[in-house]
């Protein structure tokens, strides 16, 4: 093989690899960026639990410092969070905090939720989305994930398994945020 040759494979190879990894970027655009601190929160789209369901998306917390908890009634670590969860609404959901928890459980599970929420006296939203579609929104690793939204719509914060909603470190970050002016 001359040079002439081995150049033309070596260009063939480059372009080929190249014309790959644009057509990667562009069609998975998506799944190739990470949902973290600074991206703005994705849209997402789950149902109340009342008898008559209202589905709801990002859109209905607008201007909002929210908490979005990402979790199933199965998990061990999201029944250790729950209580401050509670807590934490308690405190600053009259301060305008939106704590807005959905469940990815299975369909047909909705009593077995609303047993959950029961079971540790929730007073804050709970949505359902049976088909899971918000963990690939929000390319989650697992359950239970959080996020806290800023009135902006970007993520100040995510955390991947149980925390302590309430602890001084996490009531500090909601007050500032619930302090800045509504756009």
């Amino acid at each position: 093989m001359t040079a002439k040759q081995q150049w033309m494979v070596v260009l063939a190879v480059v372009a080929t690899l190249g014309g790959g990894a644009f057509a990667a970027t562009h069609f998975l655009k998506d799944e190739l960026t990470a949902i973290t601190i600074g991206s703005d929160a994705p849209d997402f789209k789950a149902v109340t639990l009342e008898s008559t369901p209202k589905l709801k998306s990002i859109a209905d917390y607008k201007g909002d410092v929210m908490l979005l908890n990402i979790w199933a009634t199965w998990c061990g670590p999201c029944r250790a969070e729950m209580p401050s969860i509670e807590k934490l609404h308690q405190a600053l959901g009259p301060k305008g905090l939106k704590v807005v928890a959905v469940s990815i459980d299975n369909p047909g599970k909705e009593q077995a939720i609303r047993d959950f929420v029961k079971e540790f006296n929730l007073s804050f939203e709970i949505l359902h989305d049976s088909t899971g579609v918000i963990q690939q929104i929000y390319r989650t690793t697992g359950v239970p994930e959080t996020f806290v939204v800023a009135r902006d719509g970007v993520i100040r914060k995510k955390w991947i398994g149980g925390e302590d909603w309430n602890s001084p470190q996490n009531r500090r970050l909601l007050e500032q945020l619930l302090a800045e002016p509504r756009s």
